[in-house]
């Protein structure tokens, strides 16, 4: 069977890309009063687990190359990352944090997870369990990118 005719796939596809629409503008709204944006917390998040390329920070984030530099410069400028050579192309930058920027990636970080917190507050048990027991199959689709 093609995937292209199976209606129970592609319902269940419409339904999935529905909610993680939803998920992404709850996620955008997070932070609504904080001082960085959605897309330099996304950018600090990233360079947060390791230094990367900026080419590799404007495809997580679905921009061009010169987008996620004026990003990175911002962010630069307000001291939460630097930029440096990569040491295994000459050609490439690496971004990482600073410790003012670990710092704000943390708070920001604790300030989501609490109105993420206050959500699931609203959830009883049994759907928090679902919810629980759906997040590694969530995350395997979305790593799979």
């Amino acid at each position: 069977m093609s995937l292209s005719t199976d209606s129970r796939l592609l319902e269940l596809a419409q339904s999935f890309r529905t909610t993680l629409r939803h998920a992404v503008y709850l996620s955008r709204s997070m932070d609504s009063d904080g001082e960085l944006t959605t897309m330099q917390m996304s950018t600090l998040s990233m360079a947060a687990e390791e230094p990367l390329r900026v080419s590799r920070v404007a495809a997580n984030l679905g921009v061009r190359v010169p987008s996620a530099t004026e990003q990175i410069i911002k962010l630069e400028q307000a001291g939460l990352v630097r930029r440096q050579p990569d040491p295994t192309d000459s050609r490439a930058v690496l971004v990482q944090l600073t410790d003012k920027g670990r710092d704000a990636w943390t708070a920001a970080g604790a300030r989501r997870n609490e109105r993420v917190a206050a959500l699931l507050d609203r959830l009883d048990e049994d759907e928090r369990a679902t919810l629980a027991a759906a997040l590694p199959v969530i995350e395997k689709l979305t790593s799979a990118t």
